[in-house]
């Protein structure tokens, strides 16, 4: 009787019901490169505007349209994105230092125009509407730039 409980001892010690190991985190949502791009291209406007204040009716609109598409992307994200760091926000924070020009903010559009895309294609069906229309709204972006 002793040897039949220490054998089943040895049967749940290694089924992992007394593993002390924590569950490895979920893998991060395949779309959080494309809410961190947004809120990196919104800094990208803020520094440009920053620089050049009379390009601020033009460009703001498209600052705030890629938060949009960030905050939107943050509600569907699973597991939920943590809100960006304090230093990646300072980075992101207006200076006139390396500011891009119009030029450069239509280049970075017309690349994350493509990422958009990409990521639109291998989205599932029921993100894959919000994930065209930041992809849609980014080729926009691009031509107001012209």
């Amino acid at each position: 009787m002793l040897a039949a409980g220490a054998g089943a001892g040895l049967a749940l010690g290694g089924c992992g019901l007394f593993d002390d190991d924590p569950a490895p985190p979920p893998p991060p949502d395949p779309l959080l490169p494309l809410r961190d791009a947004a809120l990196a291209l919104a800094g990208t406007y803020d520094r440009a505007v920053a620089a050049q204040p009379a390009l601020q009716a033009r460009l703001a609109p498209i600052a705030a349209a890629h938060r949009a598409h960030a905050a939107e992307l943050d509600r569907i994200l699973d597991p939920p994105a943590p809100a960006p760091s304090a230093s990646a926000a300072a980075s992101a924070a207006p200076d006139a230092v390396g500011a891009p020009t119009v030029a450069e903010l239509r280049a970075a559009e017309r690349q994350a125009h493509k990422d958009a895309a990409a990521a639109c294609r291998a989205a599932p069906a029921d993100r894959a509407a919000l994930v065209g229309s930041v992809a849609a709204a980014r080729a926009c972006h691009a031509e107001a730039l012209r």
